[in-house]
């Protein structure tokens, strides 16, 4: 009776979850089949780059240096650094390499969300809310291209107001964590948000790397967002209002992963539970807008902060209590062993097949060993499934902002650039 049971439970969950997720696994034929339109005329604009950095020091300059080797014109850019209750030398270093440092002291108002806007009013009351057309934010550990501003300013010009960008990895091939990342970033900037551009869905914003207009920064009043995940309750609240966030597949920064288990999951906790924040909040307004106005952006962004990992974990707590019930019943709990098995096996080789076509189609822009690339294709499933224990954790501890730690790239400016122009031939 206990088999039966489970196996009922096993296929609703099943039949739950493709119904959900299917969609997406048109996403990745998407970029295959269709083209980006093309630009409009282009027009120069004045932007604003924003970086919040606490305890910086090791690779803030590096940031400050790619932005000012950029090859948009340079009177046109204006670099902030907000030092953010640093105990280092993050101000003094980001002010030799030339950026515009705002110090911020406040312990009780604690993550970037609290440091951007700081930094909006700062620049408000020095130039008032006009004075720069677009906001860029970047986090203090990341490289951007060289054609990076004006890649995005070509979008800019097109009429998009919210734009994201291309999420690469500077120290992919360090070990399984940093890899694990770097592939989801990868897929997510190329299967995801490429994709929803090409549809003509809304994207998603992810931490880093992206452009807001002045006139959204003008109705906010600054930054107000303020969750532990404030990069997605942005996107879910201007989802929610009729914004389409759009994605330039040319404008490619570097981003440094978590090098050890222990940041990474401190790290991922803090996302865990900040899209619980963002869906207590948000939720039954963006369930409603689905019904409504932005129909595909709204169910997409619902998908979004409603993880497969959750659906993942009922399949799994459901067999684990069958297996727990069927022993002690007396039952044959060698077949709940192997329907747990299977599942797991499925998910290995969905998020296996996931990795191997985001390797397969990005692989020139991946920089590391062939043979890295291969071992950390098969630790990629592995690295999803810890996601598990952290969502579980989540959901019952209260968990506060904290930085993570940066060591600098291990794949340096220079050595990427190299590495593209290799690319070429």
């Amino acid at each position: 009776m206990i088999i039966e049971t489970i196996e009922r439970i096993d296929l609703i969950i099943g039949a739950v979850f493709i119904l959900l997720y299917f969609y997406q696994a048109v996403y990745f034929i998407v970029p295959f089949v269709k083209k980006d339109k093309p630009h409009k005329e282009t027009k120069l604009h004045r932007f604003a780059v924003l970086i919040s950095a606490r305890n910086e020091e090791k690779v803030i300059s590096t940031l400050v240096d790619s932005i000012h080797h950029q090859d948009y014109p340079q009177d046109l850019i204006d670099i902030y650094v907000i030092a953010d209750n640093c105990t280092d030398n993050t101000a003094r270093a980001a002010k030799n390499a030339g950026a515009t440092v705002f110090v911020r002291n406040d312990l009780e108002k604690v993550g970037k969300g609290y440091a951007l806007d700081y930094a909006l009013n700062k620049i408000f009351d020095k130039n008032g809310k006009d004075y720069y057309d677009g906001f860029f934010v970047f986090d203090a550990d990341n490289i951007l291209d060289t054609n990076y501003i004006t890649a995005m300013n070509r979008t800019f010009s097109d009429g998009h107001r919210i734009i994201t960008s291309y999420r690469n990895s500077t120290n992919y091939g360090t070990n399984w964590i940093t890899a694990g990342y770097a592939l989801w970033y990868l897929r997510e900037s190329k299967f995801l948000n490429h994709s929803r551009m090409l549809l003509g869905s809304g994207c998603a914003i992810s931490g880093t790397g992206f452009l807001v207009p002045k006139d959204i920064i003008k109705e906010m009043g600054g930054w107000k967002y303020f969750l532990l995940t404030e990069d997605i309750e942005f996107s879910i609240a201007n989802s929610i209002k009729g914004e389409k966030i759009a994605y330039c597949s040319d404008a490619i920064f570097y981003d440094e992963q978590p090098q050890t288990f222990k940041q990474s999951w401190t790290q991922r906790l803090r996302w865990a539970r900040g899209f619980l924040q963002v869906f207590k909040k948000y939720g039954l307004k963006l369930m409603g807008s689905v019904f409504k106005k932005n129909r595909k952006t709204c169910y997409d962004m619902s998908i979004t902060i409603l993880p497969a990992i959750f659906i993942t974990l009922l399949i799994v707590i459901a067999n684990a209590a069958a297996l727990v019930l069927g022993i002690r019943g007396g039952e044959d709990w060698t077949h709940i062993v192997i329907t747990l098995g299977q599942w797991i096996m499925g998910a290995y080789f969905t998020l296996f097949f996931m990795g191997l076509i985001t390797l397969l189609s990005e692989n020139k822009r991946i920089h590391t060993s062939t043979w890295k690339k291969i071992k950390y294709l098969f630790s990629f499933p592995i690295f999803q499934f810890t996601y598990a224990p952290i969502s579980i954790v989540a959901i019952f501890k209260n968990v506060k902002w904290e930085p993570t730690r940066h060591e600098g790239p291990s794949v340096s400016a220079d050595k990427i650039e190299h590495n593209k122009e290799k690319a070429r031939y």
